[in-house]
Order: structure tokens, then sequence, then C-alpha cells
């Protein structure tokens, strides 16, 4: 097929297009409008298939076969679309039956919504639309852009610095006065030249009064300039201070308002060095750098004016250094806007790397991989050396070139001043004040080039938090909520859909959980289980549907009125770097030590606290190391039995202990599910006995409900369930009786030897036998 008969398409899309119809049998008149690769086979294995959606026909090569299969577009054709568990489908249909189905992995998801698109249209008799965005939801909502940071975008920490505007002016104002008061010296040097030592040199008697009044005002001037300029340092600096907790506290507040989603594709390390270095670096350019910064400006400013009125001439030539100045600081600023924001990719690089292996050092030590992890520490330190060295190649010969030009600068002043002079057109006390004003003029002025680089790196801090302050969770305040002061803990979930990215989860999901019921959630892994439960607890919000909690939907409650009520014990409990006490009393943090010990009485935690050193007071260390996995479990109990909460959620809680351990943790679950409304996740179908209901989940649609002698009886999908687990178990106990056999075969004392004679002559024959058998 030529390229003249492809549609007007962008130049991404049509190349794709391109490429994947190479092949395809298309008719003269036949256009294409839309192709996918399908990668994966009916068996769900990998291959390389087509499928390519034209103005006339459905064309496919499935994996692993040479042939092209069409279907001609008429009335009755439909094509469906839906995905699970990384796994994409597309389903053609007739109006009688099934007539092909394509699977492929969702990294062609995209392509597959265009060409759904593409169908519809065709199908519909309209012309083709070109979708070069479908499926566009894959990228992250606030992905990181390559634009580098403005330094505009400092001017938005003003909303911190608001509710110190007057302490700001005071400081200000403060620095405008500092900055008077040290160009005082300099003025007083021309009448001490010119009136006091030049006609002294010439035999004239030296005024005393008048040499006195000068000195005073110098030692004056160089004393007020002391004291105004320790006043508005401190007052800067403590409003900076503030400005940066601000900052922080309010970085780290709205960070734990984000959804579960938000964190699920950042790093540890990385939220950590913004919320912590990132506002530091901030808080430094505040206090200190743009505080120079103001000063520096007033102080040329104020120079400048102060030349010209002295000598308008000597003063443009002390000027000219400034335009070249002004251009190196224009051309440079960007490249280290860039560089810096580069540097702070790279340094979370290396707090990533610390985040993930302190707290998993167990594992680390356990595999022992601790070259591999010192090996990556190693690769991250050295980017963030080279990144860093690039860098400051640019910065090491900028800052000097700013000093070379301010040097010449002076030279310039020397040259003219001497040419004024010796034409009588300025006195020796006027180049002398020129010189130390132009000492501290081209100070300020390297001082104020290298602000260039604090002021970038600042804004990239600044970018970098606002970040996270600009994102909006996805699961959000209602604006006029519903106040939920009493629970009796019905759920009712209506028709709820969720969809990671373009990934589908749950799907048509309806189910009534009456108060005080227990259900149990069944089903393979990736079934959409945990998926359900993370909806009711209200982790994620439903894309689709509702959940409702006594009639009111949940999205209409404030997060935390509505979570007060909802108890939650994983499979893997995390527990709190304090003590045992303080754990148990994490959910209600003023609860007295009569309800803790109550609390850890119900969830048979009791007796092993009182066993510890310190008993309740006992520190856990970080992530509950010290303690068994079944004594973090039943902690964890005993931190959700102390909530009171009308709904239970129960993640795997006895997955991961042993038998014994597990019948310790079930008698503190009977204590926590009486009387509540109860949702337990569980693999081991045995644990579940004690349910009312039972809830079968695949490919997150509901396939079955009812007791267990129901779904026995209906021998579907948690029959299939119940009778491999029945046989792996009894696989399993079969074992474990042939290793207590052989040991006990093994441990049982031998047989006696009946006496053989001949054996034993022919074994002293040869040599073998050498001590009686017993």
């Amino acid at each position: 097929m030529s390229s003249e008969a492809l549609p007007v398409a962008t130049s991404a899309v049509q190349a794709e297009l391109a490429a994947a119809i190479v092949g395809a049998p298309l008719h003269s008149t036949e256009n294409a409008l839309a192709a996918l690769e399908v990668d994966l086979t009916r068996q769900l294995r990998f291959g390389a298939g087509k499928l390519v959606i034209t103005n006339q026909r459905v064309l496919s090569r499935f994996p692993d076969e040479t042939g092209w299969q069409a279907w001609d577009l008429q009335p009755g054709l439909s094509l469906s679309h839906h995905d699970h568990a990384g796994v994409g489908t597309l389903e053609l249909r007739d109006a009688e039956r099934q007539l092909a189905v394509w699977r492929f992995t969702l990294g062609h998801n995209p392509a597959a919504l265009r060409l759904l698109a593409q169908f519809d249209q065709a199908m519909a008799g309209q012309a083709p639309a070109w979708v070069a965005d479908a499926g566009g939801d894959d990228e992250p909502e606030d992905a990181p852009e390559d634009k580098p940071p403005s330094t505009w975008t400092l001017f938005r920490l003003w909303r911190f610095a608001r509710p110190y505007q007057w302490q700001l002016l005071a400081g200000f104002l403060l620095t405008l006065a500092a900055t008077a008061a040290q160009l005082v010296p300099p003025y007083l040097t021309m009448p001490l030249m010119d009136k006091v030592l030049i006609p002294f040199q010439n035999g004239q008697q030296i005024d005393t009064g008048y040499v006195a009044l000068l000195l005073s005002g110098l030692a004056g001037a160089a004393m007020l300039a002391w004291v105004l300029s320790w006043a508005k340092t401190y007052i800067l600096a403590l409003v900076s201070e503030r400005i940066g907790a601000d900052l922080r506290t309010t970085t780290y507040e709205h960070l734990l308002k984000l959804s579960l989603e938000y964190f699920g594709g950042r790093r540890t390390g990385d939220l950590m060095a913004r919320i912590g270095s990132e506002t530091d670096r901030i808080n430094i350019f505040l206090s200190l750098h743009l505080l120079d910064f103001a000063t520096d400006v007033l102080m040329i400013v104020m120079t400048a004016v102060i030349l010209f009125s002295i000598d308008p001439t000597l003063a443009l030539v002390t000027l000219v250094p400034l335009p070249i100045i002004g251009w190196l600081i224009h051309v440079v600023r960007d490249r280290l806007r860039t560089g810096f924001e580069k540097i702070d990719r790279v340094w979370s690089e290396v707090t990533n790397v610390l985040a993930d292996t302190i707290p998993g050092i167990r594992v680390v030590k356990a595999f022992a991989q601790e070259e591999r992890e010192a090996g990556r520490f190693k690769e991250a330190n050295r980017h963030n050396l080279a990144v860093n060295d690039k860098l400051n190649k640019l910065w090491s010969l900028f800052s000097p070139t700013v000093t070379l030009l301010t040097e010449i600068g002076l030279l310039v002043v020397w040259a003219a001043g001497i040419w004024l002079i010796a034409h009588q057109r300025i006195t020796v006390g006027v180049l002398t004040a020129f010189l130390a004003y132009i000492g501290r003029f081209y100070t300020r002025l390297d001082s104020m080039s290298r602000i260039v680089s604090v002021t970038q790196k600042a804004a990239s801090a600044t970018k970098r938090i606002f970040e996270i302050l600009d994102h909006e969770s996805s699961v959000p305040e209602p604006r006029n909520p519903v106040p939920l002061t009493h629970v009796e803990g019905r759920i009712e979930v209506r028709n709820a859909a969720l969809r990671y990215g373009n990934r589908s989860v749950i799907r048509g999901l309806n189910l009534t959980i009456e108060p005080g019921e227990m259900i149990g959630l069944v089903g393979h892994s990736g079934s959409g289980k945990s998926t359900m439960v993370n909806l009711i607890c209200r982790f994620y919000d439903v894309t689709e549907g509702a959940i409702l909690v006594d009639g009111i939907d949940v999205r209409k409650v404030r997060v935390g009125d509505y979570r007060k009520h909802v108890g939650l014990v994983l499979q893997e409990p995390f527990l709190f770097f304090g003590t045992i006490a303080e754990n148990i009393a994490y959910g209600k943090p003023d609860a007295t030590r009569e309800e803790i010990v109550a609390a850890a009485r119900a969830a048979h935690a009791h007796e092993f606290i009182l066993r510890l050193p310190q008993g309740y007071d006992s520190l856990v260390g970080e992530r509950g190391q010290g303690l068994s996995g079944g004594e973090r479990q039943r902690i964890s109990i005993a931190r959700a039995l102390l909530i009171d909460p009308r709904i239970l959620i129960l993640d795997e809680a006895t997955a991961s202990v042993d038998t014994e351990t597990e019948r310790e943790i079930q008698k503190a679950l009977d204590n926590l599910v009486r009387g509540r409304t109860t949702i337990a996740i569980a693999h081991r179908l045995s644990t579940l006995r004690k349910a009312d209901r039972l809830v079968v989940m695949d490919k997150g649609l509901k396939v079955e409900e009812g007791t267990h002698e129901q779904l026995i009886v209906q021998r579907g999908a948690y029959w299939r369930l119940y009778e491999a687990q029945a046989r792996q178990e009894k696989a399993e106990r079969e074992r474990m009786l042939e290793i207590d056999g052989a040991a006990r075969i093994i441990d049982a004392p031998l047989p006696p030897v009946p006496d053989q004679p001949h054996l034993d002559r022919e074994a002293e024959a040869d040599g073998s036998l050498k001590e009686p058998r017993p």
C-alpha cells in the first residue's frame, strides 16, 4: 500500500501505523486506519502478531501463525476492550458468536484504545479521526518536566512569607539604613584629604576640631552601621527560619493527605530529600543569600547615585564593566539552572539507596549483598560527583572572570582619575573617595554574580517542593462534608470499578454487607481482593460506581472522620519506634494505661508483654525489630481493638505465622470481630470457617457468593480452590508423616543380628572382620 493512501495523521502515529501494516494483505481501495502489535498468544505466551483496522475489514495475523484472517465490517460486528492484571484483551463478535480474541501486554494499551476508537468510527461510517494521544493516562499526572525551573518560581514562596510581611518591611528599612550608614565613611574621606592632609603637606596647620569632627563621623557611622546590620540580620534570620519551618510543615502535612496512589510511584529517599535538604536549602537562601543580595543591590544603587553626584564623567568610567558582567550572568544563568536541577535529581539517587538499604538491612545481610549495595551507593555517588564536576567547570570559570573584570574596572578608574587630576578636573580627595566607593561597588558586584548560583539552587529546590504542594490527592476531601458521628456498619458496594492508569483492576462489583456480618474474600492472587479492601478503606476512590456506609457515599465524608470507624490488621504489621504502649495507643493517643492493658489482654498479648524487660514501656525497634511475627501481629490487633471500630478489615492476618501462633492470633481475632462488620481476606480457606458469607473474586469480578456449603455444592470457582488446597494440605501431611516416620526409624534401636558363622568365616578369611559383630 502506498503512503498516499494513508489518512492524515500525526507523524508519530503515522510512522507507527506504517510499520505495523507491513505484510498486511490490503486491497487497492483499502485504507489502514489503525494497527496493534499483539504480543501474547492464546496460551498467554509471548509472541508476535498484528491486528489492523481498515475502512473495509478487520485483518489479523495471530502470534505464532503465518496466515492472515479477515472479517468484513458489517452491521452487528462489535469490538470490545477490557484489561486486568497486566493483560489487555480485544474481543471481536458478531450478532451470534465470538469471532476472535486478541491479548496483549498493557504497554500496547494506548495503541489498542486508538484502534478501538477507529473501529467504532469506521462502523459508524465517519471519517477517520486520529487520536494521537489515546490512552495518555499512562503518564503520571505530575511527571517531572524537562523544563528547567524559572527564577520566578521563588516568588511562589510569598504565600509563606505573607504572615511575616511587617517583619520583612522592618528588615528592609533596617537594611536600607544600614547600607546608607556604610556609605558615609568614604564620603568623609574627601574633606579629610582635600582640607586636612593635602593642606598640611603644603605647610598649613591642622584644625584639630575639624579633624575630631570628621573622625567622630567615621566612628559614629561605623557604630551605627554595626547596630543596624545586627538588627536587620537578626530580624530577617528569625523570619526566614519561620518561613522554612512553615514550608516544611505545610509540605509534610500535604504529603500525608495524598493518597496511596501518589506514594506508589515515588521513592522514599526522594521525598525525604525534598522535605529535608530542599527546604533547608531554601531556608539558607532566604536567611543569608537573599539578604546579602538585597544589601548588594542597595549598595550598588546608592553608590552609583553618590558617584554621579560627585563627578558624572568618572562615574561613567566606573560603570564600564557592568554591562559585560550582566551579559555573563545572563549567559551562565540558564546553564546553572539546569545543572542544579540535575544535581538535585542525582542526589535523590544517593538518598534512595540509603532509604532502601538501611530499613532492609536484615535482608541485605541475609543474602550477603553488602558488596552489591555498597556498589550501588558507590555508583550513585560517582554519578553525583560527575554531575557536580561538570557544573563546577562552568562555575570555576565564571567567578574568576567576574573578578578579573572588576580588577580591570578598578585599573580604569585609576587611569581616568590620574588623567582628570592632571587636567585639574577633580581633586585627590575626590579620587580617594571614588576609589573607596569603587572598592565597595565592585565587591558588591562580585558578590551579586555569586548569587546566581545559590538563586538557581533555591529555584530548583522550590520547584521540587511545589511539585508536592501542587499535587491534588486522588482521594479528595468533600467541599461540604456530611457529619459521621455514629456508624452501624452497613456497607454497600454499587457497581464499583477501579483503574490504575489504563489498567482495569475492579469491574462492576456489587456487594452488600449487613452490620455485624463477617464476609470472607477468597480468590487467586491478583483477583482484586486487596483492591476491594483498599476501596472500602478509601485508600483509593472508585472510578465508577459508589461505596456507601450506612447509606452515605464515603466520598461525602471527611476522610479522617470515616477512617476513625475502620480498623485494619495487615499481613505484615507495621510498628513504630517507641514503646509497646505507644504502639498500641497509636490510633488513640489519649488512651489510659487501663485501656491499653485491656486491649492487650483481649488481643492475647498481655502475657508476653509482661515478660519483656520493661513491660509496656519496653522499646520496640524500628518496624518492630526484637519481636516475633506473632507478637507484632497481636500488638497490631490490640491497636485495632483500642479504637473500637465498627468496620474491621483483616488482610491475611495469620498468613505468615506458624500453626501454634496462628491459634493464639485466632483467639485474639475472635475477640476483635465480635459485633463488628468484618471483611477478611485469606488464602487458607480454613481460616474463614466462621465467616457468614464467602465472596469469590476472579480478575476483578465477583464470580460467586454464598456460604461454604452452598459454594461447595455449586462446584464452581470456590470448589476448585477448596479442592486444590485440600490436595495440597493432604500432600503436606503425607510428607510430614514420611519425615516423621523416617525420623522414628533412625532413632529406633537396631534389631539383634542372628549368628551367621559362614559369613563370619568368609569375612575373617579376607581380613575384613577385625572386631566381633554386635
